[in-house]
């Protein structure tokens, strides 16, 4: 599965997701989180369990308020349309995974 760009147009689909869903909230000029792309395609190719999505912080200021998000990259996993746990700062693969 790819990733998924989340906005606030398709963000109801996060709610409603019967998978786990980790959302990487970033921004194209920031470095730690273009850093940290490739690893989200991995897990998000190799976990066919969970959808991976990125929401771009510039472009959805909304929900990163709603996330309150206060430095880049955070990440946050949902289920159920609830928040589970929410992380700041670039982290290796098995730490994102070890979210889920």
């Amino acid at each position: 599965m790819n990733v998924k760009n989340i906005t606030e147009n398709n963000f109801a689909e996060v709610l409603s997701s019967e998978k786990t869903v980790l959302l990487d909230f970033w921004a194209p000029w920031c470095g730690p989180c273009r850093m940290m792309g490739p690893v989200l395609e991995e897990i998000a190719k190799e976990r066919e369990d969970i959808i991976v999505g990125k929401i771009n912080v510039d472009e959805e200021p909304a929900l990163a308020m709603r996330f309150n998000v206060m430095s880049i990259p955070t990440f946050a996993v949902t289920k159920d349309g609830k928040v589970q746990t929410i992380t700041s700062g670039a982290r290796p693969k098995s730490a994102l995974e070890g979210l889920l």
